[in-house]
């Protein structure tokens, strides 16, 4: 139960530029092995141009909601569903963490919004040179935004989340440090993204949701 000991005990909130918290340690080693190892297709090799999206082929946000897979987008992120689930043992052992009453229970009482009727969705990032994500706000179906880093190569710690406030100024960087990370829940002002920066090698991550639309993972009553 990583995950939500480091909730209980080595978590800390922040209200500024809004409400949100930062994890340290919620991973187990061998899930940080997990995800280093998924393979990810590697767009520096196909001559593509990142877009400040996590689509791109251009597609938006508005396009994708309410998508359980993320949409049309040429994937440089691996979902963790049902039919691939048995590739990743540590990491469905956290989403068997994630879909438990004690889990999603406890981060409702946090941020005051009932997840009893969610679905989780798990996903391997891995981010490469020339990526970057303008400032946006989730999707209001994604009712928990977590992303939890995995920094095998020792980048910069500067490769964390730009967190902004409302005039689109950053207010701080969310540190890229292994097995540390962060989450809040989708609002009109959480506005976030990761300006252009120096990637050396890889930028590994994984993101948790816990959404409204319907996934292989709906949580447990």
């Amino acid at each position: 139960m990583e995950f939500l000991n480091s909730l209980k005990k080595r978590s800390k909130h922040y209200s500024t530029p809004f409400s949100h918290w930062e994890l340290n340690e919620p991973l187990t080693k061998d899930a940080i092995k997990e995800i280093c190892k998924t393979e990810i297709t590697d767009l520096t090799q196909m001559n593509i141009n990142y877009d400040g999206t996590r689509a791109v082929d251009g597609g938006e946000g508005k396009f994708r909601e309410g998508i359980s897979d993320g949409g049309k987008a040429i994937k440089f992120r691996c979902f963790v569903n049902k039919d691939n689930s048995k590739y990743f043992p540590n990491l469905n052992f956290l989403i068997e963490e994630l879909r438990s009453k004690d889990t999603y229970g406890y981060i409702s009482e946090l941020i005051k919004k009932d997840l009893s009727n969610s679905y989780v969705r798990v996903e391997v990032i891995c981010d490469r040179q020339g990526f970057w994500l303008k400032p946006h706000c989730d999707i209001k179906e994604k009712l928990i935004s977590c992303l939890l880093f995995a920094n095998p190569f020792n980048e910069n710690e500067n490769l964390g989340t730009d967190f902004y406030d409302e005039k689109l100024n950053k207010v701080k960087t969310v540190p890229y440090k292994n097995n540390y990370g962060y989450f809040f829940t989708s609002g009109p002002n959480t506005w976030h993204g990761m300006e252009k920066k120096e990637i050396k090698k890889e930028r590994r991550c994984l993101q948790i949701n816990y959404v409204s639309f319907e996934t292989d993972w709906k949580v447990k009553i």
